[in-house]
């Protein structure tokens, strides 16, 4: 298979009405990464070298996101909505370029199974001119069945034009198939329009190929990776589907997930092996967890890495540019952004660190901030190795913590801190002997007061 080379034409021109969107359906996302990019990673698992977009609805939108997603896909600009067939023809100019293997996809089928598209490339090296995906759906009803006769592909039946005998056949069209670059052109320019819809079909290529004594064959893939997204409903199934794989995948290679089912992870999430994972953790993309981490529950995580052995949370939250090296510690109600939390520190509990270094086994009070921000522009806190900050301490940036230099609980710091001096930054205290027991009476009296007052107005 490697040796042959393989266009994957994408159909993505569809405005998908019943999403009941402005955005262009195939870019609503699965796992983070929006449908068609899905199918772009598929297409590229199965060999395709080459990769036609065919955009319509929303197409300067589609082009800036595939510029993201398919760098080097071509995109052509369906301008009629004339049917399928017409929508592939769209993409001539790939198609002519004499790949050995044209896939033709669709934009809203983000399940795909890149066995499923490399098994239907494997008939075409074998010598058929078309192969069609089929699949087996739990209610056949309302699908396109496959008509096959001595293990050869006859036609597609559209369900209103099958007998009753056809409608019994459980073996319908998804909608994909694999031809031949050597006879893609020839095919596809002899598909006509001569239906109710004045449409061309892709579908009938099927037995254009066959009245040419051409081999078409029909290979199954399952109902899950053929699933079509015409919904938020179906959107959301999807997910669940696309979760509950990864969720298995992570489990066999290692990963302890206590609740898998409340375990939510992003397109390109990586976790090392003997991480455990308690329930509730949603992971945004671009996280990078090593082996032999903690993740506790109710944790938020997104665009962080996490090096071996750390622990984080319950209830943390980290943040893009979160980076957290061996045995680091996060821990309750804490959010991390743009920081790096050095081996063995701690940020224990109630704390926000941003745009920040934290040295080595140092170790962050309850309730610290650091003041990153000042309604203009982000500024650094550079906290040193073995330091210890006590706990309601404001830092406020730009400002350096020398190596082992201790503030003290409830400071304000304004100015950067020497190795090994201890800090205050906060007012005197006072003591006034016998003025709390005053002030009770003096607040006790006046709520008697404004009550009786109260009382009198009834």
């Amino acid at each position: 298979m490697s040796q042959r080379s393989c266009l994957s034409v994408i159909l993505a021109a569809g405005e998908g009405t019943r999403m009941k969107s402005a955005l262009p359906k195939v870019l609503h996302q699965i796992a983070g990464l929006p449908m068609v990019a899905h199918v772009v990673k598929a297409a590229e698992a199965a060999g395709a070298s080459g990769l036609a977009l065919v955009i319509g609805h929303g197409a300067d939108e589609m082009r800036k996101a595939a510029a993201k997603f398919a760098p080097k896909a071509e995109t052509f600009e369906q301008e009629k909505r004339l049917g399928t067939a017409h929508a592939v023809i769209a993409a001539r100019e790939a198609i002519s370029k004499g790949y050995d293997d044209v896939l033709v996809m669709f934009g809203d089928t983000p399940l795909i199974d890149a066995d499923a598209l490399t098994l239907a490339r494997r008939r075409l090296a074998e010598g058929a001119a078309v192969v069609v995906i089929g699949f087996r759906p739990p209610n056949p009803t309302g699908y396109g069945r496959l008509i096959e006769k001595d293990g050869k592909l006859t036609a597609i039946r559209e369900e209103k034009d099958c007998s009753e005998e056809e409608k019994k056949i459980g073996f319908c069209n998804a909608g994909m198939m694999a031809v031949a670059g050597a006879h893609a052109l020839k095919l596809l320019d002899a598909v006509g329009n001569e239906n109710a819809k004045g449409e061309y079909y892709l579908t009938d290529i099927v037995e254009i190929a066959s009245a040419q004594n051409l081999d078409v064959v029909a290979t199954e893939a399952s109902f899950e990776s053929a699933l079509g997204i015409n919904n938020r409903a179906e959107l959301a199934q999807a997910e669940a589907i696309w979760q509950q794989r990864r969720r298995h995948d992570a489990m066999l290679s290692g990963v302890t997930l206590i609740a898998p089912e409340t375990v939510f992870f992003s397109h390109d999430t990586e976790i090392g092996a003997d991480t455990i994972v308690e329930p509730n953790v949603w992971f945004g993309p671009g996280v990078r967890i090593a082996s032999g981490a903690k993740i506790h529950a109710f944790s938020h995580i997104e665009g962080a890495t996490i090096a071996s052995n750390c622990d984080v949370g319950p209830f943390a939250r980290l943040r893009p540019g979160a980076d957290l090296r061996n045995k680091a510690k996060v821990g309750n109600f804490c959010e991390v952004k743009q920081a790096v939390i050095e081996d063995g520190a701690k940020v224990n509990h109630l704390t926000y660190i941003g745009d920040a270094r934290v040295g080595a086994g140092a170790n962050i009070g309850a309730g610290t901030i650091t003041c990153n921000y000042d309604g203009y522009s982000k500024f650094f806190t550079d906290i040193g190795a073995g330091a210890f900050i006590g706990s309601n301490s404001s830092l406020v940036a730009p400002v350096t913590i020398g190596n082992g230099g201790y503030i003290a609980s409830g400071s304000v710091i304004t100015e950067s801190v020497p190795d090994d001096a201890l800090a205050f930054g906060r007012a005197r205290q006072k003591t006034i002997p016998g003025k709390g027991k005053e002030l009770r009476e003096r607040f006790a009296s006046a709520a008697a007061a404004k009550k009786k007052a109260a009382g009198a107005d009834h």
